[in-house]
């Protein structure tokens, strides 16, 4: 069972600047309650026991809630100094990592797909990547995936609209020594550079989920996630208003 996750919170944000400015994306504030808190909330119900955070932009703003509000957590703070892309920010991630296998997540998504579902299939194909896929219906902000019966991914599709398909979840199951041993620039998208290169080449699959999913990025599904919280607590007002986050995701998942 894989027990330790990256979560990636380095980016800079600026398509949600102007419904959270200073503030790194996955601090936007949920009913006073940073993004983060649900990401953390839900990885640990799914079994994860070992935090690393991919940090750029303010950092500080994440390692002092984290560290104020999560005593005791497992927790390592991988910092850039640059922007390193997606795939450099997971590889200067994997290094801190002993073990063999890591879940990596995005802090500005929630995606309720069954994470120890998707860690167990990983490690019995002895796959380099495993990717939560996300079935969607009329969409263009995403690009689709493709896989065979076997859930072997045979293809990414560029960003168009798309009557009916699976996404990228951006949740993964990954070998760390696929992306440590391998010869990446300093700085890569992991989406190009490994996903889409290594298609058919290494071993990449895709488990299709109909779980919640939530990409903040944009302030229009910001207010969305906003809304979808309000109405489940507000209309569970018997819940213990201690644990709301829980409640919360119990509800999603139910």
């Amino acid at each position: 069972m894989i027990k330790t996750a990256i979560i990636l919170a380095g980016g800079l944000g600026t398509r949600l600047r102007s419904a959270v400015a200073d503030l790194p994306k996955c601090m936007a504030p949920v009913d006073g309650k940073p993004f983060i808190s649900f990401v953390i909330a839900y990885l640990q119900n799914e079994g994860i026991e070992n935090f690393v955070f991919s940090l750029g932009y303010k950092s500080e703003a994440i390692t002092n809630y984290v560290d104020a509000n999560y005593h005791g957590l497992p927790v390592t703070y991988v910092i850039e100094t640059k922007q390193l892309g997606t795939g450099g920010a997971i590889k200067e991630a994997c290094k801190a990592i002993k073990e063999k296998n890591a879940i990596v997540v995005n802090g500005d998504t929630l995606f309720t797909a069954d994470i120890a579902g998707l860690a167990l299939f990983h490690e019995n194909n002895a796959a380099d990547c495993t990717i939560a896929l996300k079935k969607m219906k009329g969409f263009d902000r995403y690009g689709a995936v493709e896989i065979d019966v076997n859930k072997f991914i045979t293809a990414f599709k560029e960003k168009q609209f798309c009557a009916e398909g699976s996404i990228n979840g951006g949740i993964y199951a990954l070998s760390i020594k696929t992306i440590l041993t391998d010869d990446y620039p300093e700085v890569f998208s992991f989406e190009k550079q490994y996903l889409e290169k290594n298609t058919g080449s290494k071993k990449l699959y895709g488990i299709v989920s109909n779980a919640y999913f939530i990409d903040i990025g944009i302030p229009e599904d910001y207010q969305k996630f906003q809304d979808d919280y309000k109405s489940i607590i507000q209309n569970n007002e018997t819940d213990n208003k201690d644990n709301t986050i829980n409640n919360f995701l119990n509800k999603l998942t139910a």
